[in-house]
């Protein structure tokens, strides 16, 4: 719309944006019904129609075939789209309904529940619905009817709602409905005070609040992004899934905190708190140590434990100290005792942590324990006089315990999913699953959860299927039943400050009117309306290119199928222009992806404004101007005139001086700005051409500016608009990270160019961090999903552009790279490779571990000349050593001297040097032979041995045979006779399992392959034993980073 003035006056233009309407929702959540009587039935021929009706904002009308639909024998029922809506244009509606024939009988009513997309193609959709008896009576009462939600409503059906799910929030979502089913804590959270001016999402206090009073109050999912926001976590944080247990402990930890100093301090220790009393009791004098200490869950084995009190047996255990380890009693000495632990007092709520994940040294690996571990209903920790509990303790109070809520963890050691059972009114258990809750069955919620093995129905054998059950019990909560009604207390609205309560409804009627507006969108369209104030706003400022942020304009929502009057009116009402000085201009997206006013929009004869008239030989233009300062060049918004097609370049020129304020002596040339993606085009306008000829149209734009000098244009960095306008397409502002580190302590921000060559990123980045080198950096990538760094760095001048070291994945673009300072130029360091290196002696330990660093064209052997430099003295000298890859206690492989060291590639796993014995100089001869061995144990129910320490290589004579291999192998080792004689059993070790060994038995002819160098699968000799040291893995020796590498980040609640 343009505003009737002078064109010399500040003219204003402005727009209706009819093609950026909401789409239309793709569902119907408008209720309503209509009901339609038909008489005569048995005399209609083929189909009947009903007169049209509008439900939820369309038009519909009812279609009955009498006899049938392609089914003669009986009457056929449908909805379809109103006859004058059919064709409409991307027609696409989608409605739930029922379709109702209602009898005369009682109870004869039949009812079809439905649902269909209407398209074009598909503007109808029914069923047969009746029989014979519909028409004999000669009348049919028809009803459809359109109602508010047919899904699931989880507070309808169980008087509860769900959490929403961030990404991998699952365990903390199952932990929040716990908690918030505890009442007394729930009432706790409430009576915190907080502030009403605090934000949510900066105050844990009051996002707790605000999720459990819409827990408690509203009708759908309840979302928990202020709370985790308030925990300082961000969207990597929320797609990081984490332990149940360690939530719970930091988040009552902080909450304890928090409640400091208010009416509810020490409510949390009150509700979980309980004591232990450690102890050390001598045998054979009189001594006693114990240590009172207080938990807030009891962390209980699984593991070849049958059920909850065998767990509480296993805790409870005492541990004899005598011979070697014996303990020191003060002044009597070294005294032989009893060391165990009692509990001198349990919490009204019992959290009982059970331990499925645990370490496996053998496997050197987390694992899960899917065992069957049994809990019951109720527990009795005053069993059998109560032999859990210390002589301090209350044993006037009883310590029965009924199950509250059993946390629920589905998956494997790497991930999963978490969800709850709880029965709040200590009878009816329901599922909290995220979003959904529903009632569940003690079968469920108990014995389903207790793991081990489960049976599916019969094969095509008839025998039935045995599974692992994946999903079991993670966690429990019990409350005494003594305390039952006290921490199932009543907690009512009043129990939240009227602050908060006032706030959260103000939150809840927000979310309904937006709920509504979003179900009545299909009703309305947005018209959006710019003016040359506007454009003048945002050009040059937060838009160099096209005209308008359509997004920062005026907008007006107006009903479809409200007059165009009324959008006059408003516009005169809330902007001030009168309707005889309006004229509208339709805005068009065009192929090259610009978005201009294409077309004058006229309103029905006689109501065209009198507003100057266009001509069909006039053009829209908007005109830019282009300042080329040398400090700080600019662009800004001049205005738009109606111009003749015919009318030459050189014509302009009089009125872009007007209107950029230059002399009428100032030699001027004018671009037509075309399109800015992919790349900028803008070109040049020759004076004599004609705005038609240079196939100028309305809503073109011209940026004009004072032509420079030679001098001049050589001063500026940007001489020309075309110039100027390309480089602020190519600018970028990038933010540099530590690569290690957290907060914001080392973070940059540089303006570069997207063109910018991997150098120049490196020489800017150098420079501002003050290094003596610019290529003395290492750059990594983001990832745009976790906003985490992307596993392996930026190799140099890998990428061509700064824009291109910014893409990520199809399509996707990061603002963000990050850095780590190296020593030596990026090149020079690329063309080294890194390697961590332990170095063992001839008992098998561990002595040292070594860094090293070497040219990619280097070899094993010089690899291991640089590591001699830093062994001790019995690897110097003239003596060989030997480089190999130990995994999961195996030899994975043995290296060749001669490779080169970019054979041992950058996945690793631990790289072990040593002396070569001196009977294993020659292995690589031919006719030597030599055995892997490793040392395993044994584990039920598992064919195949696990080694858990380090393996080693022994030379083997041609006859040799096992009994003479292990005395040579007690030998080394340094083991005693009687020990290595009794537990050191020997065992080939295959592929498929393991074979016992008896002494007799030569060991060449088992041994498979006696290739040197290389991977490759053999059979080795195992010796048996029991496993004494269990001592840490070979990850140290590689670890990179976390961030990428899949580890948890630590789980922290800054708040």
């Amino acid at each position: 719309m343009e505003v009737d003035e002078p064109q010399q006056g500040a003219g204003a233009a402005m727009e209706v944006d009819e093609n950026n309407k909401p789409e239309e929702t793709t569902s119907n959540p408008l209720a309503g019904e209509h009901s339609w009587e038909v008489s005569n039935v048995s005399t209609i021929q083929g189909k009947a129609l009903s007169e049209p009706f509008e439900i939820g904002g369309y038009s519909w009308q009812l279609l009955l075939y009498p006899r049938g639909n392609n089914r003669p024998d009986s009457l056929s029922l449908y909805l379809a789209v109103a006859e004058e809506e059919q064709q409409a244009f991307g027609l696409q509606r989608t409605a739930v309904f029922k379709l109702m024939l209602l009898s005369k009988e009682e109870g004869g009513d039949v009812v079809k529940d439905t649902q269909h997309t209407f398209t074009v193609r598909e503007t109808d959709w029914g069923e047969a619905a009746g029989d014979d008896r519909f028409r004999e009576g000669g009348w049919v009462s028809i009803e459809v009817r359109v109602p508010e939600d047919l899904s699931y409503d989880s507070r309808k059906e169980t008087g509860y709602v769900g959490l929403k799910n961030q990404g991998a929030t699952c365990y903390m979502n199952s932990l929040l409905q716990t908690l918030f089913n505890i009442n007394q804590f729930r009432k706790a959270v409430y009576h915190m005070p907080t502030s009403e001016d605090a934000d949510p999402a900066t105050s844990m206090p009051l996002a707790l609040q605000s999720v459990f009073y819409k827990l408690q109050f509203t009708a759908g999912p309840v979302s928990t992004k202020d709370l985790t926001r308030s925990f300082g976590w961000d969207t990597a944080d929320a797609f990081q899934q984490h332990d149940v247990q360690e939530l719970n402990r930091i988040l009552c930890d902080r909450l304890e905190e928090k409640m400091k100093g208010t009416r509810v301090e020490g409510m949390v220790n009150k509700l979980f708190e309980g004591h232990t009393i450690n102890y050390i009791e001598c045998i054979n004098v009189d001594y006693k140590s114990t240590r009172r200490e207080p938990f807030m869950d009891v962390q209980l084995d699984v593991k070849n434990c049958k059920d909850i009190y065998a767990s509480f047996d296993k805790y409870c255990e005492v541990e004899v100290l005598e011979g070697d380890n014996q303990y020191n009693a003060e002044q009597h000495g070294m005294q032989d005792a009893r060391k165990g632990i009692l509990f001198e007092g349990f919490p009204p709520v019992l959290q009982l942590q059970l331990k499925r994940f645990e370490y496996d040294f053998m496997k050197d690996m987390m694992v899960k324990v899917n065992d069957r571990y049994e809990f019951h209903d109720t527990i009795d920790l005053d069993r059998e006089g109560g032999k859990y509990l210390s002589a301090s303790a209350d044993r006037a109070v009883r310590n029965t315990y009924k199950l509250l809520a059993v946390l629920v963890h589905s998956g494997g050691v790497h991930g999963g999913h978490y969800f709850a059972y709880v029965r709040p009114d200590g009878k009816q258990w329901l599922k909290f699953d995220d979003e959904r809750v529903e009632k569940a069955d003690d079968q469920k919620a108990i014995d389903d959860n207790w793991g081990g093995e489960g049976e599916a129905p019969p094969g095509g054998f008839g025998n039935p299927l045995r599974f692992t059950r994946h999903a079991n019990a993670y966690m429990l909560v019990y409350v005494r039943e003594s305390e039952w009604d006290a921490v199932m207390c009543q907690v009512t609205e009043q129990d939240i400050s009227q602050h908060v309560r006032a706030r959260l409804k103000a939150e809840q009627e927000d979310k309904e009117r937006r709920k509504k507006e979003k179900a009545e969108a299909h009703l309305y369209t947005l018209v959006r309306v710019s003016t040359d104030a506007d454009l003048a706003k945002q050009i040059g400022h937060d838009r160099f290119f096209d005209l308008v942020d359509h997004d920062k304009v005026k907008t007006f929502k107006m009903s479809r199928k409200a007059p165009f009057s009324e959008l006059q009116k408003r516009v005169h009402d809330e902007m001030g222009v009168p309707p005889e000085k309006q004229r509208f201009w339709k805005w068009a997206g065009r192929q090259n992806s610009t978005y201009r006013p294409a077309q004058v929009l006229h309103l029905e004869p006689g109501e065209d404004p009198p507003i100057s008239s266009i001509r069909e030989s006039d053009l829209l233009l908007f005109f830019k101007q282009y300042s080329p300062d040398p400090q700080q060049p600019s662009l800004k918004y001049a205005g738009h005139r109606l111009v003749p097609k015919d009318a030459k370049t050189k014509e302009l020129y009089p009125l872009v001086r007007s209107l950029g304020g230059l002399l009428d002596s100032e030699a001027v040339e004018l671009f037509e700005e075309i399109k800015f993606e992919p790349t900028v085009m803008v070109d040049r306008l020759a004076p004599t051409m004609t705005l038609g000829g240079a196939q100028l149209e309305d809503g073109d734009i011209v940026v004009f500016q004072r032509q420079l000098s030679q001098a001049e244009a050589a001063s500026v960095q940007c001489p020309t608009a075309k110039d100027y306008l390309e480089f602020v397409r190519n600018r970028q502002l990038v933010t540099f990270r530590p690569l290690e580190g957290e907060g914001e302590e080392g973070v940059l921000e540089l303006e570069l160019l997207k063109s910018d060559s991997y150098d120049d990123v490196s020489k800017a980045l150098a420079g501002r961090l003050g290094l003596d080198h610019p290529l003395k950096l290492r750059l990594t990538g983001q990832n745009n999903l976790t906003h985490m760094p992307r596993p392996h760095p930026l190799r140099y001048r890998q990428c061509e552009s700064l824009q291109d070291m910014l893409k990520y994945g199809f399509g996707g673009q990061t603002s963000t790279l990050y850095y780590e300072v190296i020593d030596l130029p990026l090149p020079e360091y690329e063309n080294l490779m890194s390697f961590k290196i332990a170095y063992h002696n001839n008992k098998l330990e561990e002595v040292s571990q070594h860094s090293v660093r070497m040219p990619k064209q280097a070899t094993i052997a010089d690899l291991l000349e640089e590591v001699r430099r830093q062994l001790p003295a019995e690897a110097q000298g003239e003596v060989p050593l030997r480089l190999m890859e130990v995994y999961q206690w195996k030899i994975w492989q043995l290296f060749d001297p001669r490779a080169r060291v970019e054979t041992i590639g950058d996945n690793t796993w631990h790289l072990r040097v040593e002396v070569v014995p001196e009977d294993q100089r020659e292995l690589d001869q031919a006719g030597a032979l030599h055995a892997h061995c490793l040392q395993v144990a044994e584990e039920p129910n598992n064919q195949r041995p696990f080694a858990f320490s380090d393996p080693f290589i022994m030379r083997v004579g041609p006859e040799e045979t096992v009994g003479q291999l292990r005395q040579r192998v007690q030998a080394k080792l340094g083991i005693p006779v009687e020990e290595f004689q009794d537990s050191w059993k020997p065992v080939l070790v295959t592929f498929g399992g393991s074979e016992a060994l008896a002494n007799d038995v030569v060991v060449a002819p088992r041994l498979d392959s006696q290739r040197l160098y290389g991977h490759q699968e053999r059979n080795c000799i195992g010796f048996v034993h029991e496993n004494k040291n269990q001592r840490r893995t070979h990850a140290h020796l590689n670890q990179r980073l976390q961030v990428w590498q899949g580890q948890e980040k630590a789980l922290r609640i800054r708040s």
